[in-house]
């Protein structure tokens, strides 16, 4: 997800992040507060109004068109799916009434709706909305970039590739996905997924009401009023770039079971201001950055995020003849000593990247896939790097790189990230590149545009298997905004999403990611932890490891 999923696609401490699905820990870990088990939370008669600092605007609450984290976090405070994910990252029933039946193939899963599920509005929520969503989803006319996994439905792909109306349409109609009754969906796949019903949580699969959409138009997920769901909460407000509001939701299945009766997000991109508000009681929730971070070591209120979720650079490969060399984009994630910059930049708990996909992210076949794969990521070597821009530079009949700008969000942290990266640069290869800080949204859009250089993004995990990570970079793939291919790559990943042996699959990823990592496709940079102050009397709140920022269903003030 950029954070995104994707997940985002933040590009440091303070940044959002696509975004995904991943292995929470149990109680006692970091990532959870609070005693609850995805239960309600015990009555209190302190007002139940929570106050957060978001650091990112979300770009557009469209669940078809987002790939943003900071839109899955509010589309999974005023939506829902099937399912939700708990405190433990597992799917828990949510608007299914219980876990689907599925057939001895691993193809076919039923779905029974929850008979007072109903949207926000008063509507009972049909099958027939998840069938419209994955359609919509699915239709190129969407340029939904996360239609690739909804194409995991049988004869999704053929409605992705269609060239006309007709076409669609026709595609459309034979889908694997209906609406046996108003309340029974049944889907089809076009092959086994082992986490099908841990993805029926991520917002692409949420349900969409077609009379809502159609209405909404162009300004569909853009504004307060063109928004709707059947989740914890309604989005009461949005101003843009400075705050958004969500109230309880009466109409919610589980009501009861929901004790915040107000949310306010204010968007705060400078950690000074957002500890400011925090101090004086103006905030309940904060992200903090490396100094604040030493100010606050051993006390009550500190409370790390680890994810599952990397930081790169990605190069535009067609676009920049120098970055289609493989030298090239060797020397410039050599030249980059990633232990520094963790050390010195961030300070939070991230880890150094050794490959593209987090630790802790499964492999797939019961272990861990970093363990598993070892360290696939060359290391820092300014000595080598500096031979390689030269071998580079000779093969293209160049003298110099030419002047390149590296986009990345405008966030404090994000800027000091650029300032170390491009200084880096400058000391062991020789080398100015032009920092480009933009907002949130407009770099998401640069990049969906293939209008770059390079950037500096983010990856959170939309479910926890390393496929999330490595398809991403398929040629012609949603994701591979960077244009980078190798057919061999593109083989073992492509053997591994029809791979029914785990091993035999694990080991496919394993071989894509080095291949990846040695021709430095993208440059990791680091697996992110964040860190967080939280009020002592705010009980419940899921910091998760993927998917998005915050869970709130569960949260209550003491």
């Amino acid at each position: 997800m950029k954070a995104t999923k994707w997940v985002s696609t933040a590009v440091a401490l303070t940044l959002m992040g696509s975004v995904a699905i991943g292995c929470a820990k149990k109680e006692e870990s970091p990532s959870t507060t609070g005693d609850t088990k995805g239960t309600s939370a015990p009555a209190s008669n302190k007002p139940q109004e929570l106050k957060i600092n978001f650091t990112a605007e979300p770009p557009i609450m469209d669940s078809s068109k987002t790939t943003a984290n900071a839109a899955f976090t509010f589309l999974g405070a005023f939506n829902e799916g099937l399912y939700r994910t708990d405190k433990d990252g597992k799917a828990t029933p949510a608007l299914a009434k219980d876990f689907p039946k599925i057939s001895a193939d691993g193809l076919t899963y039923t779905f029974d709706i929850r008979d007072n599920a109903t949207w926000s509005d008063g509507q009972p929520v049909k099958a027939q909305d998840f069938v419209y969503s994955f359609k919509r989803t699915l239709d190129p006319s969407t340029k939904a970039q996360y239609s690739f996994i909804v194409a995991w439905i049988k004869g999704g792909e053929a409605v992705t590739k269609a060239k006309t109306p007709e076409e669609v349409k026709t595609a459309q109609d034979a889908l694997g996905v209906k609406a046996i009754s108003d309340k029974q969906l049944e889907i089809k796949l076009e092959k086994p997924v082992a986490f099908f019903t841990q993805l029926l949580a991520f917002a692409t699969f949420f349900p969409q009401r077609e009379d809502f959409v159609t209405k909404a138009g162009d300004k569909y997920g853009a504004e307060v009023d063109k928004v709707i769901g059947a989740g914890p909460f309604v989005l009461s407000k949005w101003d843009h770039g400075q705050t958004l509001e969500l109230v309880k939701n009466d109409k919610y299945w589980d009501a009861a079971n929901v004790k915040l009766t107000k949310v306010t997000a204010n968007i705060v991109k400078d950690s000074n201001t957002g500890l400011n508000l925090y101090e004086t009681d103006a905030a309940d929730l904060t992200e903090i950055n490396r100094d604040q971070l030493t100010l606050y070591k051993g006390k009550p209120d500190n409370l790390p995020k680890p994810e599952l979720t990397n930081s790169y650079l990605m190069y535009q490969t067609k676009k920049v003849p120098a970055l289609g060399n493989k030298k090239i984009r060797q020397a410039l994630g050599m030249a980059i000593d990633r232990q520094a910059y963790v050390d010195t930049v961030l300070a939070n708990g991230s880890v150094a990247s050794t490959g593209l996909v987090p630790g802790g992210t499964s492999d797939g076949n019961g272990g861990d896939f970093r363990k598993s794969a070892g360290e696939t990521q060359p290391k820092f070597d300014a000595a080598k790097a500096k031979q390689l821009l030269a071998e580079g530079l000779k093969e293209l009949g160049l003298t110099e790189l030419p002047k390149m700008k590296v986009n990345a969000d405008d966030t404090e942290t994000a800027k000091k990230s650029l300032e170390f990266i491009l200084a880096q640069w400058k000391q062991n290869l020789g080398y100015d590149a032009v920092a480009n800080p933009v907002p949130h949204a407009l770099r998401i859009e640069l990049s969906s545009k293939k209008d770059f250089d390079i950037v500096l993004s983010l990856w959170g995990a939309d479910y926890n298997d390393p496929m999330t990570f490595l398809d991403m970079w398929v040629t012609g793939g949603e994701f591979d905004e960077g244009d980078y291919s190798n057919p061999e790559y593109d083989k073992l990943v492509k053997s591994a999403q029809t791979e029914v042996d785990a091993a035999k699959r694990s080991k496919a990823l394993i071989d894509a990611e080095k291949i990846l990592m040695d021709d430095q496709g993208v440059a990791p940079l680091y697996f992110r932890t964040r860190a967080y102050l939280k009020k002592e009397n705010v009980n419940g709140l899921i910091l998760p490891a993927f998917g998005q920022e915050w869970e709130l269903k569960w949260t209550s003030i003491k």
